[in-house]
């Protein structure tokens, strides 16, 4: 080929290669800063090597334990104690002569909180017969509402082992080591399951008024999520769906929309619905839809490491003051104009 012919071939390749070059060095950079937890909507289980956690909060410049001016939770003495051990000498610690007979005076006193030695406390409920003296008829008493069977567990025991399950989370095998071993009530992983399931029948009427709670928000907002769980091996979303005052929260097979249509058919027509922008949250009916801010701020902390863009450092900037400034303001503050609020506004409308 003449030379000329080819510094014309290389000159038109040139742009070319420069596209090319930029398109690769586009995806290098994936790898260089890679996703994980920390700057998207990854979860932990999924980041490869577990990166150092970052949290999204701010510094505050306060020294870490407890601040000037706040309340503490020193343990203190109580005014009537429930026993009272009085220490008198018996013996002079001098001399050793016999002082039991001699006045004493109050010197000081010590307080020791502990727990009294458990013990299972058994009510026996006796039912009697009696004749009437002019009709004859022999009544019976009735046993009081709910013992149903010879022997039973009490309320006490059944709501502690709701809290131990719903709030400690401790599997069945250690809860009934602890009511076997600290509590001394014998009691079987099957026993455990069926106080479990009376307390869930209990619990219908208020988790079925939580539900329709949310579903009548009106001017406010709705969060929700999805979370994947274990169900006897499997796996399974737990979806969760809250505001201020409630949270509502079902287990189900699938992630997609039809456990939102079984749950909340209607959506939530009359408030904001707060989410991941995952497909089914945003074909949920809502008075409008909004980015949940801790994935806004995860998402600017990756363009910020991939790009080091002012514009990603300014944007975080803006949602922290904002962030800030609605931990001040109370309900009515947002009845009359408030310069902080305003200039934060005016700055997202430019």
């Amino acid at each position: 080929m003449p030379i000329e012919k080819l510094v014309i071939f290389l000159y038109d390749r040139v742009p070319e290669l420069e596209k090319e070059v930029k398109y690769l060095r586009e995806r290098l950079s994936k790898y260089e800063t890679p996703k994980n937890s920390n700057n998207s909507s990854i979860p932990p289980s999924k980041d490869e090597n577990r990166p150092v956690r970052k949290s999204l909060r701010e510094k505050t410049g306060r020294k870490p334990g407890g601040q000037k001016g706040r309340q503490g939770n020193t343990l203190k003495m109580v005014e009537i104690a429930g026993t009272i051990e009085r220490h008198v000498p018996g013996y002079c610690s001098f001399c050793g002569h016999n002082v039991s007979d001699s006045p004493s005076c109050f010197v000081g006193k010590r307080q020791v909180f502990d727990i009294p030695e458990i013990t299972v406390h058994v009510t026996e409920h006796q039912v009697y017969q009696k004749r009437c003296s002019i009709c004859g008829h022999e009544t019976i008493s009735s046993f009081p509402a709910g013992i149903q069977s010879p022997v039973s567990y009490g309320p006490n025991l059944q709501s502690l082992a709701g809290y131990l399950h719903a709030r400690q989370y401790l599997p069945f095998k250690r809860m009934q080591e602890f009511f076997n071993q600290v509590l001394h009530v014998p009691i079987s992983e099957g026993g455990i399951h069926y106080l479990l399931n009376k307390l869930a029948q209990k619990a219908v009427p208020a988790y079925q008024m939580i539900k329709e709670r949310l579903s009548a928000e009106t001017g406010s907002f709705v969060g929700s999520d999805e979370t994947g769980v274990k169900v006897n091996g499997k796996k399974y979303w737990a979806w969760t769906w809250q505001n201020n005052g409630a949270t509502f929260i079902t287990i189900t097979d699938n992630r997609g929309d039809k456990t939102v249509k079984e749950t909340y058919e209607k959506g939530f027509e009359k408030a904001v619905l707060v989410h991941d922008c995952w497909k089914s949250q945003l074909n949920t009916p809502a008075l409008s839809h909004q980015l949940c801010t801790a994935h806004l701020l995860r998402d600017l902390n990756y363009l910020t490491e991939r790009y080091n863009h002012k514009w990603s450092r300014t944007c975080k900037t803006l949602f922290q003051s904002a962030i800030r400034l609605k931990n001040k303001m109370s309900a009515t503050d947002y009845l009359t104009p408030k310069k902080q609020r305003t200039s934060i506004t005016g700055w997202t409308n430019c």
